[in-house]
């Protein structure tokens, strides 16, 4: 799903949908996994903890929900012209950022 892409994300493409209720989420089923595969390293042991992912030059904290479809990331309506999605759903790159990127957006405030 996610490859390499630099020091401090990888690379995916996903379905980018709006979704009213403010929140950005992953399939819960997806988010997990990944979750396991990029934080787990870390000592991680949570499955249920928020993924940083950036569209456009927005980063998001994304949550599991089992409502979201597969391969689709869900994120705020509001957001969509910052995320550079013009027509929703839109197959996008979408930047997943490793565990010490991801603990440095947390602590700067970015997400």
């Amino acid at each position: 799903m996610f490859e390499v892409f630099s020091t401090g994300y990888y690379l995916g493409r996903l379905y980018v949908e709006p979704s009213d209720d403010g929140t950005a989420a992953l399939q819960r089923r997806q988010h997990e996994r990944v979750n396991e595969q990029v934080y787990a390293d870390e000592g991680l042991a949570r499955t249920d903890y928020p993924l940083v992912m950036k569209v456009g030059t927005r980063h998001y904290r994304v949550e599991g929900d089992a409502d979201v479809p597969a391969d689709t990331l869900v994120v705020p309506r509001e957001t969509l012209d910052e995320a550079g999605v013009d027509n929703p759903p839109a197959l996008a790159e979408v930047l997943l950022a490793r565990p010490d990127h991801a603990r440095r957006l947390f602590e700067v405030g970015a997400v």
